[in-house]
């Protein structure tokens, strides 16, 4: 990838470290591990990952920073139209939030100050959080945008409560974790993984007996030649979030397909993309630890997987569809479009939110819920449920 920005000295020295650290797994397991035993390391090895170590993630390329730019760093507008539907589940559960992954702390900030002027703060902000780094950027964001009062609510957590009342929330949480990869091939099914190459670490498939694997690919009757990727773990994350939720929703908002678009013909070579310095691109054995690396979301998985651990479907729609249902047009019209200073941003910002040739179509939203019976004013128009 020539045309990708040279990352600086020390930035290569820490790829290096872990590099060798992969490099030495790979060896205690044999001399291959799996793309999902790679990716797991390269996103969250302690001190070293993607998301452990210290360089600056999120942020929008014209200002300088970052390698992506997430719908609640393009404005708050995200975040106050989503309170909407936050603010109705928190009526019916008298619950609290957890969040997931919380990134910069940008959107919990959001949502709390939204809440606070719609008189419907919860008791507890929840926040589980894996990475310390991002644990401390949070808490610096939160510590500047918030009063005192608002504060004192927020918990953080490196694990999931034994049980939880209300809203969980992961906003581009379900994209981040690791995936395996697999090839059909004439002989059978074969894993990707990845060796050491001289001083490099390189692509090599292996024949799977994988059960899960093996079932998965034949429930989908895919072709010969056919790479994709699965993602039990995001699976897993379902199942142990509907173990401790006792009444409220799941809203997962990510880019991504139901099944039939996911494993299309055309789509044969998978989902996997990788984000550095704004630049996207299709190669993780590259920059290791330096950079973002994503798959998109299978969402009949994610709705099977609630489904099969007591959870109700309660919703599943474009990002676009779901910010009209919960009101973003009313939000926008508290600022006049005559106050240019204010309203043009707020118009710029919806149009990335909301354009199909922007964020609107790609990322959808899915609810999951359990002992909620009210319909969700996220998805009272364009449900799309049925395609799941």
């Amino acid at each position: 990838m020539t045309s990708l920005p040279i990352p600086n000295s020390q930035a290569q020295a820490q790829s290096r470290k872990l590099s060798l650290l992969i490099q030495q797994n790979i060896l205690k397991a044999g001399g291959w591990i799996s793309f999902f035993d790679f990716m797991q390391l390269a996103l969250y090895a302690p001190g070293l990952g993607y998301y452990s170590a210290g360089s600056q993630k999120f942020g929008d390329s014209t200002n300088g920073g970052g390698d992506f730019v997430t719908a609640p760093e393009i404005s708050p507008l995200f975040a106050q139209t989503i309170s909407n539907q936050i603010v109705q589940v928190l009526q019916i559960t008298n619950g609290n939030i957890l969040e997931l992954g919380a990134g910069t702390g940008k959107f919990s900030a959001d949502i709390l100050l939204t809440l606070a002027q719609l008189n419907r703060v919860p008791s507890k902000y929840f926040i589980l959080e894996v990475s310390d780094h991002l644990r401390q950027v949070q808490l610096e964001t939160l510590g500047k945008k918030l009063p005192p009062d608002l504060m004192q609510r927020v918990v953080w957590l490196t694990a999931l409560p034994t049980n939880f009342n209300g809203v969980v929330i992961g906003n581009e949480v379900l994209d981040a974790i690791p995936v395996h990869i697999v090839k059909v091939t004439a002989d059978g099914l074969c894993e990707r993984g990845v060796v050491i190459e001289g001083e490099n670490i390189a692509w090599q498939d292996r024949a799977t007996s994988e059960q899960s694997l093996l079932d998965a690919v034949a429930e989908l009757n895919l072709p010969v030649g056919y790479i994709t990727e699965f993602c039990p773990a995001a699976s897993g994350l379902i199942a142990s979030l509907a173990n401790i939720l006792q009444r409220g929703i799941i809203l997962m908002i990510d880019y991504g397909f139901a099944a039939r678009e996911y494993y299309h013909p055309q789509r044969n070579q998978g989902t996997l993309m990788c984000h550095y310095q704004h630049y996207a691109h299709i190669e993780p054995l590259i920059n290791i630890g330096l950079q973002d690396i994503t798959a998109h979301v299978d969402f009949t998985s994610i709705a099977h997987a609630g489904i099969k651990n007591g959870l109700a479907l309660s919703g599943f729609c474009s990002q676009a569809q779901f910010l009209m249902n919960c009101g973003i047009l009313d939000v926008m019209s508290q600022v006049s479009p005559h106050d240019m200073a204010r309203y043009a941003p707020l118009a710029a910002a919806a149009q990335k939110l909301l354009s199909p040739a922007e964020m609107g179509d790609l990322f959808k939203v899915i609810a999951l819920s359990k002992n909620v019976d009210d319909a969700l004013i996220g998805f009272v128009n364009g449900d799309k449920s049925h395609t799941l």
